[in-house]
């Protein structure tokens, strides 16, 4: 893992102190970043690619990575759609990579072979390849060796259905056998989509079974996998902006456009009453979508759940 300015660490210690005594995420640590919704792929538990929002120019993704260097997200995941559909996609990762956050790089791997993808390496610091039956690309796994050769630390991103719960260890092994890290992760239930959440319990039981037997393998924090079986355990801690720039604020399950990166301080943004009735209004909702990003990221309030997410990127 590469170093920041000691400065960004600092600073993030700080805003995790100021959201420890507030007794809520003011500051958030984790962003993606959508920079297209533009996909060759129609995964039946996403709704991303039936939306028609538009793609920002270079210069005014540049304008966004600016804001999100000045912020309090130390951990920056540039995903889609799928981020391999964009030609200036090289621009963008070497900008990218001079900005004082780490960057995680998703993509669902069908543009791999079309891609300078060990040139890209250079600028990514964990390549995340979404491989499981709903994006149809299971033969990936046999890959997974020259995947490892681009650069990074690869981290395979398995997203699991109510179906595909009792084939989930064998993804498992596989990515054990060759000494990489996945993240597993439940289907979400999106607007617009059909309902392939597993449940939740179920899911907590096998998940915590394969990190027991596959060690240093699952990524998966514990604390997500009791956050999504408690009535409210979902956090501001993480955001999700736009391929415009747009953010959904408190998140994009039930919040509203309230903000966009392209215009004036995102850190600004966060003081204002808006935002904290925003973030008020979140802690009332009972929907438990069950959304990765938003129930996940208690690893940055809870040490034992930072240990569970990222021991396994420091124990081979």
């Amino acid at each position: 893992m590469r170093r920041l300015p000691m400065e960004k660490y600092l600073k993030t210690a700080y805003y995790a102190f100021v959201n420890y005594a507030a007794r809520e995420s003011i500051y958030p640590f984790y962003a993606s970043f959508k920079v297209t919704h533009r996909c060759g792929l129609r995964c039946s538990f996403c709704n991303v690619w039936m939306e028609k929002t538009p793609d920002l120019s270079t210069e005014e993704v540049f304008k966004v990575l600016d804001n999100i260097g000045n912020s309090s997200i130390i951990l920056l995941s540039l995903e889609g759609g799928d981020p391999l559909m964009r030609k200036d996609l090289g621009e963008i990762l070497k900008y990218a990579h001079k900005k004082p956050f780490y960057l995680f790089f998703t993509t669902n791997g069908h543009l791999i072979d079309k891609r300078p993808m060990s040139e890209y390496g250079k600028y990514i610091d964990y390549l995340h390849i979404s491989i499981d039956e709903g994006h149809g690309n299971l033969e990936f796994f046999d890959r997974l060796e020259e995947f490892q050769s681009f650069g990074p630390e690869i981290c395979i991103q398995i997203v699991v259905t109510r179906d595909t719960l009792d084939a989930l260890e064998e993804k498992v092994k596989r990515v054990h056998d060759v000494g990489a890290r996945t993240v597993v992760m439940p289907a979400t239930h999106l607007d617009g989509t059909d309902n392939y959440y597993p449940d939740p319990k179920k899911f907590r039981r096998e998940v915590l079974r394969l990190k027991k037997k596959y060690k240093n393998t699952i990524t998966t924090p514990r604390g997500f996998l009791d956050n999504i079986n408690r009535p409210h355990g979902c956090s501001t801690s993480s955001i999700i902006i736009d391929s415009d720039g747009g953010l959904f604020y408190p998140c994009r399950t039930v919040g509203k456009r309230l903000y966009n990166f392209t215009e004036g301080s995102f850190m600004d943004f966060l003081k204002t009453e808006e935002a904290k009735k925003a973030r008020e209004e979140m802690k009332k909702c009972t929907r438990r979508c069950g959304w990765y990003q938003y129930f996940a990221t208690d690893v940055f309030a809870s040490p034992l759940s930072f240990v569970s997410s990222f021991s396994p990127y420091f124990f081979k």
